[in-house]
Order: structure tokens, then sequence, then C-alpha cells
């Protein structure tokens, strides 16, 4: 089976994650990814792309000069056509929106996995209008948690079109991480407190702050850590400077060394006041570190309070500094919490659970004539081909 899998990528944060995890997945049980990364003109970025080609996937880059970009369309077409595609999978609302366009024609058949939707601006909710006028015509939509799927429901997608599958992660990488940011913050016997995220609004990195200045009040020792970038970057760091905290934390930027980045906290926190299915939640557990995460999304179905984490109501940096205070102060806790979550996601929400559960409904949606893969059988329609000279 041969699936072209299509995202639009600003840099690589938990969709690019969970594409990738489901790629190298995927190629385990037999099938061939290819990645088309759309290239866009005003804002080109090819980490997802390197970071495939790290790992042995097959890659394309989609130019995109803008919006409704014909020549984009056409591309995707052709690579469908062309490259014996079965199906096409896309990750966002470009990539829903682009794909859907080239495929509307086809026998081809689409599936999207939405990740969570956002409209904090008009130009993302006109997006995300489009884009739920899109799904609503793709043979699958996948929620990668329930709250998502409720608002797949509202938007109009038919509910017999659903289906959720929650992200999974590679626990082996996770858990075999070194501390390989330790020695460059100067950790020593310090206590590390870490949260990972774009650093953007709504995803509570100021909130992270103005608890960690509280909480230095009683650990003068404790550094903390903002791993990741983004458009607020500057305002958190003058916001840290406004708490008198400069000095005892750290911003990173966005790093490649993911598992060697959590094995060098003792605490990974996530603040965020909205999410759908965190992957650094589960990539914290998978490295068996205590987690304080806000009680949002899918995140109270990852974090079973006070057995595998501790879980905050968003926007509370009072129960935010409580919690860290208490993880801080009991190492015998933060230990039981790290080992009952990394054995819970090792148990549900491995990377390969969640390709065998992909796998399946690829093979659901593919009728017609049978091709034998290493371990399942995955049933291929024939693909209408026209004459087309392949682009970009």
């Amino acid at each position: 089976m041969k699936i072209l899998q299509l995202i639009s990528s600003a840099g690589h944060y938990g969709a690019e994650n969970m594409l990738l995890n489901l790629a190298k997945s995927l190629e385990r049980l037999g099938c061939t990814c290819v990645l088309g990364v759309f290239e866009n003109l005003h804002r080109p970025n090819t980490e997802i792309a390197e970071h495939a080609q790290q790992l042995g996937l097959q890659t394309v880059a989609i130019r995109c000069q803008g919006r409704a970009d014909r020549e984009a369309v056409r591309a995707i077409r052709s690579r469908i056509e062309t490259q014996g595609i079965d199906l096409v999978h896309t990750h966002g609302y470009k990539a829903d929106i682009y794909g859907y366009a080239a495929a509307r024609t086809l026998p081809t058949p689409l599936i999207a996995t939405c990740h969570n939707w956002t409209s904090a601006s008009v130009s993302l909710r006109l997006y995300a209008m489009l884009d739920r006028w899109a799904l609503r015509r793709f043979h699958r939509a996948v929620a990668v948690s329930e709250g998502v799927a409720v608002v797949l429901r509202r938007g109009g997608v038919a509910p017999e079109k659903i289906t959720t599958i929650s992200n999974g992660v590679d626990v082996a990488v996770f858990s075999a991480g070194r501390p390989t940011l330790a020695a460059e913050i100067g950790k020593g016997n310090r206590l590390v407190v870490g949260m990972v995220s774009r650093l953007v609004r709504g995803k509570g990195a100021d909130d992270f702050l103005r608890a960690a200045s509280d909480v230095l009040s009683c650990f003068p020792e404790t550094l903390f850590v903002l791993v990741g970038e983004g458009s607020a970057r500057k305002e958190l760091e003058r916001l840290a400077g406004e708490l008198g905290i400069e000095n005892k934390v750290i911003f990173t930027g966005q790093r490649a060394d993911m598992p060697g980045v959590y094995a060098s906290l003792d605490v990974f926190v996530l603040p965020s006041l909205n999410e759908g299915m965190p992957l650094t939640v589960l990539e914290a557990q998978a490295a068996n570190r205590a987690v304080i995460a806000s009680r949002v999304g899918a995140v109270p179905q990852l974090i079973q309070h006070r057995e595998t984490g501790l879980l905050i109501e968003p926007g509370d940096v009072a129960s935010l500094r409580n919690a860290m205070l208490e993880l801080l102060a009991d190492a015998s806790l933060r230990a039981g919490l790290a080992a009952r979550g990394q054995a819970r996601v090792r148990e549900h929400y491995s990377a390969e659970s969640m390709a065998r559960r992909y796998l399946s409904l690829y093979e659901d949606l593919l009728g017609g004539r049978a091709r034998q893969c290493q371990g399942a059988v995955c049933h291929v329609p024939p693909i209408a081909h026209e004459n087309r000279q392949e682009e970009g």
C-alpha cells in the first residue's frame, strides 16, 4: 500500500511528530509512505522534510506560491496518478483543502487527521470554515481525541465518517534518552522544570513563568527551561525580565535531541489553555518524567490525576505553582508518577498501536484488488491514470 501523506509545516511540532511516528511505523508494517511537504513561498520551512529524510522516508516538495495555487493542486494530482498512490492522508487545513482539490475527481480515497482547530484570527477562522467544507467531502476524518471529534460533528462532518485514533509515540526512543541538555544549562544537582511547546499565545508559557517566579522563592536553585520557538518568544523573554527571573529561565529554541531534552528534566509542564491530544505529554511520560498539565482537550485521557501525573485548571497560576512545589519537594512522588505514566503510555499509546489502527482504517477504505503487504493485506482499487507531466 502506498500512501501520500500531505502536510504544510511551520516547524517541527506536534502534528509533524505524529506524522513521522505514523510514517515510520507504517513502513515497518510493510506500507510505503511518501511525505508531501508544502514548500510555502512566504514562510518556507523544511524541518519536517529534513527529519523525514534522516529517518529514510521518501519526501517530495510541493511548491505553493500562495492562496489558491492551481499549480500546487496539479502537482499533487500528478503525483497521485503517476506514482501509484493508493490513498491520500492529509494533516492540517492547508493539506486538507489542497488534497481535496487534487483528488476530488479521482477514485483515490481521502482521509484527514484533525489534530486541533483554532480560530484565533479572522484569517484562520476563514480557513477553518473552508476546511470544514472540504472535510465533509472526505471519505474519513480522524480525530485525535473525543473533543476534536465533537468539533468535527458540530462542523457538519457526518458521524459515520469520524473515527477517533489517539496519537502514539516511540516509547523505546524516549525511554533511552540521555540528558544532553543538562550539561549545556549547568544543571549539576539542581532540579529542572521544563516546558516543550510552540511559544505562542494560548500555550500558557506566561503562566509557566509567573508560577516559576513564585516557586523560586521556595526553591531558589531551580532552573526553568522553555524549549521551542514562536511569535511570543520576545514577549516571554521580557516577562522573565520583568519578573526578575531571567537568570533562572533558559530559552533553548527548537531542539532536535528531544529524548535528551526530556531526560534532562525533573518535571515536565504543559499549562496550555487549549489542546487536541498533545504529543509532548506522551513523550515526557515515555521518557519517564513526572508531568503537570492543564485539564484541556485529551489531557485528562492521558493523565490520571495523582496516579500518572498532576492535572491543573487552565490559566490557574496558583494551582500550577502548588503542583510544581509539591513535585519539587517530593522525589518519591515524582518517581512514582513518572513510572506509572511511562507504563501506561507503553500499554496504550505506542506508535505501533496507532499505526495498526490507521492501517485497519486504510484497509476498510480500500476495496477491490488485494495487494499483499508485509504483515497485512492491503486492498487496492484501480487508479485512473491520465497523461500529465509531473510537477514540483
